[in-house]
């Protein structure tokens, strides 16, 4: 399924998030640098795309870490997973963290982070006396096995 989503270029060097393949879920967002970022190991630093998106209603936009970009190099988005939802109209901003040994350098226009426009559902959080029971129950961390 496909569905517009207004994209404002905030700099006329900004890259539009883009596809990897035909079934990708994630769109890649770029780094907008005025030369090259030297990101040292255990450091994170902003880095900006140039964009602003207009995410639909009952949407909200998911930024991922790019799987090569963490596994190989060690960079990934400090926080994780970056939540922009649907009423922000700011410039889309990736703060990459160094997990790896080495100091990494990006530069303008390389891929940082990807992008997924996902439905959500919006809670409305009942206070109850007793919840229902499952199988698992009150089992944490690890309680269903590892196979």
């Amino acid at each position: 399924m496909t569905a517009p989503v207004p994209v404002k270029l905030l700099d006329p060097r900004a890259k539009l998030p883009a596809y990897g393949s035909a079934d990708a879920a994630g769109a890649d967002l770029y780094a907008l640098t005025d030369g090259p970022v030297s990101i040292a190991p255990g450091e994170s630093v902003k880095l900006r795309t140039g964009l602003a998106v207009a995410i639909p209603q009952g949407y909200v936009g998911l930024v991922f870490a790019r799987s090569g970009l963490a596994c190989k190099g060690g960079l990934a988005p400090a926080n994780k997973v970056g939540v922009i939802d649907a009423d922000y109209r700011g410039e889309l901003m990736v703060f990459l963290h160094n997990h790896g040994s080495q100091t990494q350098v990006v530069e303008d226009g390389d891929r940082i982070a990807q992008l997924a426009i996902v439905p959500y559902l919006t809670a409305q959080f009942a206070p109850v006396e007793e919840l229902d029971g499952t199988e698992r129950g009150q089992g944490g961390f690890g309680s269903t096995g590892r196979r």
